[in-house]
């Protein structure tokens, strides 16, 4: 989420100017084609280039315009460049994430950058829906802060209306006890007995029943009062037995357990390879290229991987032959003169 560096800055601009030169082009002409802008460019760059909504609307009537941005076109911090990282410290993300008694620490993809890209493109298509209707387009304007806010949901709700700050768990639920990473005898696996019924399935079955009947343990708010007492009796448990041993029990009686995989073991899960969550296309510099397969699943209506990850200016001809009607002769010229 940021301005391209100054020097590739410069080259965009020198190939705008020479293509303007060698064909007498407008760069507007590819907006008249256009249903969707999106740039993630700092806040008003593309206005300083001419291209603000109201003008653009005057070229395509009708066009979707959305920017992303780190924290949005209003506000104090609407001119600070946006990274994942600072407003996953500033929407509070970091503050609930992480030991208790150790760092704030940052999710291990970049959250805010990836969500805001989904509640971008739900607010497109209800754009796009809406133009449907009215003919008429939209001005969009998405921050990676207000989607950070957002994602806290519960976390958010619960302070609203408490005034009650939440703090850190590691791996633990602040209001469901247990339901966390436990170490087994080989590797650490995750852990729910998200309810008291569950609860009291897992403790019969690995014949304890005195910590159903200890008033202590017996429903969910006395253990997330005794959290300490709690996760130490199982964490003498769980070190008896390997990982798998315990995720067999746990499927057999209906209790949520799963280990915490590498990328190496995602891929190899039985579920994941089921559900095509990974998926070889073909690409010009390598057959079978392995990708990542969709995660909207629509039987009615499959999604197709029809075409590889593009190599760089890969469709630029054939974007300035559909669109803006160059012929072969002013591609051939483009092409010579280095501007594509």
């Amino acid at each position: 989420m940021r301005d391209p560096p100054v020097n590739r800055f410069r080259i965009e601009l020198a190939l705008l100017d020479q293509l303007e030169d060698a064909v007498h082009a407008d760069p507007n002409d590819v907006i008249q084609h256009a249903d969707i802008l999106v740039d993630n460019f700092k806040t008003g760059t593309l206005e300083n280039w001419g291209f603000d909504y109201e003008t653009l609307q005057e070229i395509r009537p009708g066009l979707i315009y959305c920017t992303i941005t780190g924290y949005g076109y209003s506000g104090p911090y609407k001119d600070r460049p946006g990274y994942d990282f600072m407003v996953q410290a500033l929407g509070g993300f970091m503050s609930v994430t992480g030991p208790s008694e150790g760092e704030p620490t940052r999710a291990g993809v970049a959250i805010a950058d990836l969500a805001t890209g989904m509640f971008a493109c739900n607010a497109i298509l209800a754009a796009l829906f809406s133009r449907q209707q009215t003919g008429e387009g939209q001005r969009i304007d998405m921050a990676l802060l207000d989607s950070q806010v957002a994602l806290m949901t519960y976390v958010a709700s619960n302070y609203l209306v408490s005034g009650d700050l939440p703090g850190r768990y590691g791996n633990g639920h602040p209001n469901i006890v247990p339901y966390q990473s436990f170490k087994a005898r080989d590797q650490y696996f995750a852990f729910a007995a998200g309810n008291d019924r569950q609860w009291a399935k897992f403790c019969e079955a690995v014949e304890h029943p005195e910590w159903v009947e200890d008033p202590k343990f017996a429903t969910n708010a006395a253990r997330v009062k005794n959290r300490e007492l709690v996760i130490t009796n199982l964490d003498e448990l769980f070190a008896t037995r390997d990982a798998a041993e315990w995720m067999a029990l746990c499927d057999d009686i209906g209790i949520p357990a799963a280990p915490i995989n590498n990328m190496a073991q995602v891929f190899a899960d039985p579920q994941v390879k089921a559900r095509n969550m990974r998926l070889e296309i073909s690409h010009p510099t390598e057959e079978g290229l392995p990708i990542v397969g969709s995660p909207l699943k629509i039987p009615t209506s499959p999604v197709q991987m029809r075409y590889p990850p593009p190599l760089l200016g890969q469709h630029t001809a054939e974007i300035l032959k559909t669109y803006l009607g160059y012929d072969a002769d002013i591609l051939q010229s483009l092409s010579n003169k280095g501007v594509i």
